[in-house]
Protein backbone atom coordinates (compact mmCIF):
# COMPACT_ATOMS: atom_id res chain seq x y z
CA UNK A 1 0.00 0.00 0.00
CA UNK A 2 1.26 3.12 -0.95
CA UNK A 3 2.45 6.08 1.61
CA UNK A 4 0.29 8.92 1.74
CA UNK A 5 1.64 12.59 0.96
CA UNK A 6 0.69 15.81 2.03
CA UNK A 7 1.67 19.12 1.98
CA UNK A 8 1.54 21.65 3.71
CA UNK A 9 3.14 24.74 5.92
CA UNK A 10 5.76 24.53 9.28
CA UNK A 11 3.66 26.31 12.16
CA UNK A 12 6.40 25.43 15.23
CA UNK A 13 9.44 24.03 15.09
CA UNK A 14 10.41 24.80 19.08
CA UNK A 15 10.74 20.68 19.56
CA UNK A 16 13.50 18.57 19.05
CA UNK A 17 13.84 16.97 15.60
CA UNK A 18 10.21 17.93 15.25
CA UNK A 19 7.71 20.03 13.11
CA UNK A 20 4.19 20.91 13.16
CA UNK A 21 2.64 21.16 10.04
CA UNK A 22 -0.61 22.41 9.14
CA UNK A 23 -2.33 20.90 5.90
CA UNK A 24 -4.67 22.86 3.71
CA UNK A 25 -7.64 21.04 2.13
CA UNK A 26 -10.72 22.75 -0.30
CA UNK A 27 -13.99 20.46 -0.09
CA UNK A 28 -17.06 22.28 -1.83
CA UNK A 29 -20.23 22.27 0.70
CA UNK A 30 -22.59 19.47 0.15
CA UNK A 31 -25.70 21.48 0.42
CA UNK A 32 -24.55 25.09 0.05
CA UNK A 33 -22.15 24.51 -2.99
CA UNK A 34 -19.83 26.49 -1.34
CA UNK A 35 -16.02 26.15 -1.22
CA UNK A 36 -14.90 25.61 2.49
CA UNK A 37 -10.93 25.69 3.68
CA UNK A 38 -10.26 23.14 6.32
CA UNK A 39 -7.02 22.84 8.18
CA UNK A 40 -4.99 19.86 10.20
CA UNK A 41 -2.04 19.92 12.00
CA UNK A 42 0.18 17.00 11.78
CA UNK A 43 3.63 16.14 13.96
CA UNK A 44 6.14 15.31 12.00
CA UNK A 45 9.88 13.90 11.86
CA UNK A 46 12.69 16.74 10.78
CA UNK A 47 16.08 14.51 11.58
CA UNK A 48 18.20 17.55 11.12
CA UNK A 49 15.78 20.45 12.37
CA UNK A 50 16.49 22.01 9.09
CA UNK A 51 13.00 23.62 8.47
CA UNK A 52 11.38 26.54 10.38
CA UNK A 53 8.20 28.02 10.33
CA UNK A 54 6.61 29.15 7.24
CA UNK A 55 8.49 26.84 5.20
CA UNK A 56 6.10 24.96 2.56
CA UNK A 57 7.01 21.14 3.06
CA UNK A 58 6.09 17.68 1.85
CA UNK A 59 5.27 15.00 4.57
CA UNK A 60 4.86 11.42 4.11
CA UNK A 61 3.34 8.91 5.95
CA UNK A 62 5.55 6.61 7.99
CA UNK A 63 6.16 3.98 11.19
CA UNK A 64 5.03 5.34 14.61
CA UNK A 65 8.04 7.59 15.49
CA UNK A 66 7.02 8.67 19.10
CA UNK A 67 3.30 8.68 20.69
CA UNK A 68 1.80 11.10 18.14
CA UNK A 69 4.34 11.32 15.24
CA UNK A 70 3.55 9.34 12.31
CA UNK A 71 4.89 11.47 9.58
CA UNK A 72 8.51 12.45 8.14
CA UNK A 73 9.48 15.26 6.36
CA UNK A 74 10.68 14.50 2.94
CA UNK A 75 11.39 17.71 1.55
CA UNK A 76 10.62 21.29 0.38
CA UNK A 77 7.62 21.61 -1.36
CA UNK A 78 10.20 23.42 -4.24
CA UNK A 79 11.59 20.61 -5.07
CA UNK A 80 14.93 20.74 -3.33
CA UNK A 81 15.30 18.36 -0.92
CA UNK A 82 16.46 18.82 2.84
Amino acid sequence: MPKRIMQGTVVSDKAEKTVVVRVDRRFMHSLYKKVIRRSKRYTAHDEGNAYKVGDVVRIQECRPISKRKRWEVIGNAAGSGG
